[in-house]
Formats: C-alpha cells, sequence, structure tokens
C-alpha cells in the first residue's frame, strides 16, 4: 500500500503524443498537505491583517477621543478658574459693601479661599491632562466645580442680604425728611427760646419758617397722612408718618390739601403757608419727630 502509485495520462491536442505521469500515493499525500498548510496560512494572515486594521481604526477613533477629552477638560479648567476669579473679585466687593454699610460679620466665613486641589490629594493615572504646570484629573476637577458650586451658593445669600439691606436703606432714604418744606426765612430754631407771648424761656421743638401767606407747603419725604385738621395753638395741621418711627407735622397752614390715610410722596404740595392758630404772622412751623421725640430738623434737610 505504501507504494501504491496513480497514473495521470494527460490527452493534448490532435497529433500530439499522450503522455503519462506516474504519482506515488506518498507525494500526493505531501502536496495535498502542503497545499492545506498553505491554505491556513493565507487564512490566518488574513484575518490577523483584518484584526491588526480593525485595532488601527479603533485606536485611532480612541486617541480623536483623547485628544477632544483632553480639549474638553483643559476648557472646563479655564472656565473653572474663571468662575474662581469671578467669585473672588465678587466676595472682595461684598466685603468692602459690608464694611461701608456695618453689615460685615465674621461669623458668615465667606471667605473664598483658593480652589487648587487639597495637598496630599492622590491623582487618578487615567483620564489626565496637563496644563501648564498643573496636571490634575476628572474628578478633581469636578471637586473644584462642587466647592465653587457651594461658595456661589453661600455667596448668593450674602448679596441677597446686602440687597435686602440697600432696598431698607432705599426705603429709609425716600423716608427721610430731606427737604426743606417750603422756602423762606427762619425765625425761630429748634431749641429754647423766647415765647413771644409769655416772655419766658421756653422749648420749641421745629423751626419756625415765615413765607408770604399762601406759600407752598411741600412733603419733604414719601409717606403717609396720619392727621389733617384743627389742633389747638397749631391752627391747621398735617402729621405724616414717614415710617422708621419719623412723623413730621406742618403748623399754622392757611389751607390743607391732603386728607389722613392719603399717600404722599417727596415734593408734593400738601398745604399753604398761614396764620391759623397761635401765630404772630404768616409762617410754617415744622417739626420732625422720631419715636414721639421731637429732633432738630436741619440734622435731616440736605438742601443747602
Amino acid at each position: 500500500m505504501a507504494n501504491k502509485s496513480y497514473t495521470l495520462i494527460v490527452v493534448p491536442d490532435h497529433e500530439s503524443a499522450v503522455r503519462r505521469y506516474r504519482l506515488h500515493r506518498t507525494l500526493m499525500v505531501q502536496i495535498g498537505g502542503g497545499l492545506l498548510l498553505v491554505g491556513a496560512l493565507l487564512l490566518g494572515g488574513t484575518v490577523h491583517y483584518f484584526s491588526v486594521a480593525a485595532d488601527a481604526a479603533e485606536n485611532r477613533i480612541l486617541r480623536e477621543e483623547n485628544l477632544a477629552l483632553r480639549t474638553q477638560l483643559r476648557s472646563v479648567r479655564d472656565r473653572i478658574d474663571h468662575i474662581g476669579a469671578t467669585l473672588d473679585r465678587v466676595e472682595r466687593f461684598d466685603q468692602k459693601l459690608r464694611a461701608i454699610t456695618l453689615l460685615n460679620d465674621p461669623q458668615r466665613n465667606l471667605a473664598m479661599g483658593p480652589t487648587a486641589a487639597e495637598p496630599g490629594t492622590q491623582v487618578a493615572v487615567e483620564t489626565q491632562f496637563t496644563h501648564g504646570t498643573t496636571t490634575e484629573s476628572a474628578p478633581q476637577l469636578l471637586a473644584r466645580l462642587d466647592k465653587l458650586t457651594s461658595e456661589a451658593t453661600r455667596q448668593e445669600q450674602s448679596l441677597n442680604e446686602l440687597q435686602a439691606y440697600f432696598q431698607d436703606q432705599k426705603s429709609l432714604l425716600a423716608s427721610t425728611p430731606s427737604l426743606w418744606p417750603a422756602r423762606g426765612w427762619v425765625t425761630s430754631d429748634f431749641g429754647q427760646r423766647v415765647d413771644p407771648y409769655t416772655a419766658e424761656r421756653v422749648m420749641h421743638a421745629g423751626l419756625d419758617i415765615a413765607a408770604p401767606h399762601g406759600k407752598e407747603v411741600f412733603s419733604p419725604a414719601d409717606g403717609v397722612v396720619v392727621f389733617a385738621g384743627m389742633e389747638g395753638g397749631y391752627g391747621n395741621v398735617v402729621v405724616v408718618d414717614h415710617g422708621y418711627g419719623i412723623k413730621t407735622r406742618y403748623g399754622h397752614l392757611a389751607r390743607i390739601l391732603v386728607k389722613a390715610g392719603e399717600n404722599v410722596r417727596r415734593g408734593i404740595q400738601i398745604g399753604a403757608v398761614g396764620n391759623t392758630g397761635r401765630s404772630t404772622g404768616p409762617h410754617l412751623h415744622y417739626e420732625v419727630r422720631v419715636n414721639g421725640i421731637p429732633q432738630n430738623p436741619r440734622k435731616f434737610i440736605l438742601e443747602e
């Protein structure tokens, strides 16, 4: 069986002689094995080629994604740095405002401090990028962002408090009697004076402003009229409540142009200079009381 052979007959065209080839079985087996081996090698090489090509394409995609991620992380870091710098400026401005308004409260602990990673923090090996001389990981950036968010929330609360304070100050300013209620001449100032009727020294609780009869009398601040009518020696009187414990009184009026319960704005006419009540001539008796205590009206007036 080992010497068994096969005869291969080749019949050419027309006159050519027929050719015979004797092929031993062993040779046939070797040729077949060789062909199978070559086929296997070709198949393996083809599979390996496509595998390497696929890995190369995937690596290229990963490199592009990594580059895009680095760019995005760098952009995020720049934005975080910008936000941190902005919050730092806002904090300094906040402290200046609090120093001006006497609202500075060390117990609020609103100082910003650095936003860089804490010393000793381990830096992750994966997903890192270098920005200048600083290497940070994505988790570190997220931690910084969380810290900035917390600081921004606290700063917002602080600014809301300042806004409320300035709103209150705006209301207080609008309620402060800072204008002259009438144009004329101050004939009697605030303080001790000689009473023109009794010749005794008494306390004069306001200003007497001499002016022509019928001269306009204005409200020097926003408020609500709480009284409008006759009141003993004051004659025709208007009393305006400006809030914050501040009330103003206007006496000896010839005419009253407002009524109790009416809201008045700074600069609106509320009456006219007269000579009603206990008076020696046309003038306006003007008082400012804070929590019921008479105050010198001049210290509230901002006009010359």
